[in-house]
């Protein structure tokens, strides 16, 4: 789940170039209906205002490890998120190591 639409498309982008099946959920409904495809890790914008509980519940129930993404400046605001994260960066790293981490995915 992304919220700045631009991100989501640039994501979509990556993705193809990449050669990777990518699903973009827009609310924890889909979230929980993506967990059937048993995706390799989940992308979550810690700063879209989601309904994080349920999300996290869905994915920690699915065992789907969760890259997380946020900003330095809100990165203390999401701070009580990250422990439930496989991984957290901002969106500048995300967008660096994004083509990779498709391809590999992230470590539980």
């Amino acid at each position: 789940m992304v919220k700045d639409l631009f991100f989501v498309a640039r994501i979509r982008e990556t993705a193809r170039l990449a050669a990777v099946p990518l699903t973009m959920a827009r609310n924890p409904e889909d979230v929980e209906a993506a967990m059937a495809a048993r995706p390799r890790f989940a992308l979550l914008d810690l700063t879209g205002d989601f309904d994080y509980e349920r999300i996290f519940r869905a994915l920690e129930a699915a065992g789907i490890p969760v890259l997380a993404f946020t900003t330095h400046a809100l990165a203390r605001q999401t701070q009580p998120w990250h422990r439930r994260c496989a991984r957290v960066v901002t969106k500048e790293t995300l967008t660096a190591e994004l083509p990779t981490l498709l391809r590999e995915g992230v470590a539980a």
